[in-house]
């Protein structure tokens, strides 16, 4: 089934399940669904089953936002308390459509638990989910739940619950690829799914021991124990001091730290010149993605930040990037704010489920669990981008009851798709939004889409940052307007400062620490006239006040210090 039918299907308001292979741009259409919604005012909830795949759509483990949380059942006491905690009531009462990514990972018993939830919640249990939109999205050829307990994955896998069967679910199995086009590695993958390898994609996988790359690529792994080591003992074996990126949480508290455990980037991020580094966030505007691979080759000298040079020859200086857990309505609950960064010489399979890679060195000598040798092949884009040292037989199988049903899966899909033509689909569209309580009018649609593009015009960053200024706003409740740091923000008022705008940073002077220590060395380097030291505006440099200071003060507060100097 191809992206626009499957959306179609999703807007008609039928309960779906969304699959395909990796690289067909389930994520893609999700988003575009959920962008659909939210400009008709329609309440949708995004989570999925781990915190890690949460993160990539903004959204909550499907846990955490049902506060079923780790329990394996639910009685009526269970329930009472949970519906008296005001964030759950607000979650279910504002709820038209949940959706829930990665369902491969979530286990039959936990999805039961989440349409008992809403069943009871909504006073509905002639339908699943208490008659809300449903909307799950996955592969089961990818890894399954992790459980405590030894389970077959029949007893784990999500479609052999009764939910699973009462919700009544169109199959939109997508087919068209865009990660890897009609080349030997998807080739290799498309046999993987059928539970047929060929001697031919052995012998190409075997072959692929000898690949060699210009830039180390990133080392995948089954086990954590072998990704840390590694990436401790090449940060350990380069020259140069370490720099220290601490991350920083805002909102709801409980959430902020879910957020904290999910974020692929690191609470303490640790690099040194030269160190080996992965980007874990997508910013296309920027020039990286989620598992773009590059180098550090130094920090900036006026804001100490990364400045990383891509595998494919650009340099970014890396700002922090915030991650946020919305709500229904699309307005941040708690965030993450870090350096959108870690260390890859190496990462777990687990880890790398959901990017893309240009290369990668990967050992399936270890490999553990069906799907995990499906997930590694599947973050390249070809064959040439991947030195394979080893695998063992369980890394090239899908499990028996996965395959069994993925074949159900693909016959359900092309019934639909000549059940649902989009033509027929179309005069669907507004019925059920405006059984969502939504907006249909087309007038109301443009005067809401254009009341946010005015909210969000593309005015400059410094501009912006000055407006809030201007408003008498705090450092802190600038960089809470904005979704970035207070760092980031002094930043900007330096910039401001240096092209000559005019603002009462007197205001400011509370927050600054040590200004006669610093404002010594500042005189100094003055007396001194050192081009090097100072930028062509005639700015001291951050770091060489960092350095002389034997790193007493932040850059923030260096930077905060130039607003007065």
């Amino acid at each position: 089934m191809l992206q626009s039918q499957a959306l179609a299907i999703l807007k008609s308001g039928k309960n779906v399940f969304l699959t395909g292979s990796a690289g067909t741009g389930k994520t893609y259409v999700l988003n575009q669904y959920i962008n659909y919604l939210l400009e008709r005012k329609v309440g949708v909830a995004i989570t999925a089953s781990t915190g890690i795949a949460a993160t990539h759509m903004n959204g909550q483990t499907i846990h955490s936002w049902s506060g079923i949380g780790v329990k394996d059942h639910l009685n009526h006491n269970d329930l009472r308390k949970l519906f008296e905690k005001k964030y759950i009531q607000k979650n279910l009462e504002s709820v038209r459509v949940l959706i829930i990514d990665e369902i491969s990972m979530l286990h039959k018993n936990q999805l039961d638990m989440v349409n008992e939830v809403l069943q009871t919640f909504k006073t509905n249990f002639n339908e699943a989910f208490g008659g809300i939109q449903v909307v799950f999205s996955g592969d089961f050829f990818q890894l399954p739940p992790v459980t405590k307990n030894e389970e077959l994955n029949r007893d784990k896998f999500a479609f052999m619950s009764k939910t699973w069967v009462d919700t009544n679910l169109t199959i939109c199995y997508l087919t068209q690829q865009y990660r890897q086009t009609d080349n030997e590695l998807n080739e290799i993958l498309n046999e993987i799914r059928t539970g047929e390898v060929s001697q031919k994609s052995m012998s190409l996988l075997d072959d692929a021991v000898y690949n060699r790359f210009s830039q180390e690529p990133t080392k995948l792994y089954s086990h954590n124990f072998d990704v840390d080591r590694i990436n401790h003992e090449e940060l350990e074996n380069l020259a140069g001091e370490e720099v220290v990126f601490s991350a920083e949480t805002k909102g709801n508290q409980g959430l902020a730290e879910m957020l904290q455990k999910s974020v692929l980037a690191p609470d303490r991020l640790v690099l040194k010149e030269n160190a080996r580094v992965m980007f874990v966030r997508n910013n296309y505007e920027k020039g990286f993605m989620n598992g773009t691979l590059g180098v550090v080759v130094g920090f900036s000298g006026e804001t100490g930040l990364p400045i990383v040079k891509t595998d494919a020859g650009r340099e970014i200086e890396t700002d922090r990037e915030v991650w946020s857990i919305n709500n229904e309505m699309g307005k941040p609950q708690a965030s993450f704010i870090q350096i959108p960064l870690r260390l890859a010489w190496a990462i777990t399979v687990h880890k790398s489920q959901g990017m893309t890679l240009d290369a990668a060195e990967i050992d399936l000598t270890k490999t553990f669990e069906h799907g995990q040798g499906y997930v590694a092949l599947s973050r390249l884009k070809d064959l040439s981008g991947m030195r394979l040292l080893g695998y063992n037989e369980i890394a090239l199988q899908v499990d028996s009851l996965a395959l069994k049903a993925d074949k159900r899966f693909q016959q359900l899909s092309i019934e639909a798709e000549a059940r649902y033509p989009e033509a027929i689909l179309e005069k669907q569209f507004n019925v059920f939004i405006r059984s969502c309580g939504g907006v249909t009018d087309l007038q109301e649609i443009e005067r809401l889409k254009n009341k946010k593009a005015a909210k969000e015009k593309k005015i400059s960053t410094y501009e912006q940052t000055k407006e809030l200024f201007e408003r008498g706003l705090t450092l802190e409740e600038m960089a809470e307007n904005r979704g970035l740091t207070t760092g980031t923000i002094v930043s900007h008022l330096v910039t401001l400062k240096t092209k000559g705008t005019k603002l009462d940073y007197d205001r400011l002077k509370s927050d600054l620490e040590g200004f006669d220590e610093i404002n010594t060395v500042y005189e100094k380097l003055k007396s001194e006239g050192n081009p090097e030291n100072f930028t062509e505006d005639g700015i001291v440099r951050s770091k060489v006040l960092f350095d002389l200071l034997n790193g007493k003060f932040s850059y923030e507060n260096l930077n905060l210090f130039k607003l007065f100097a």
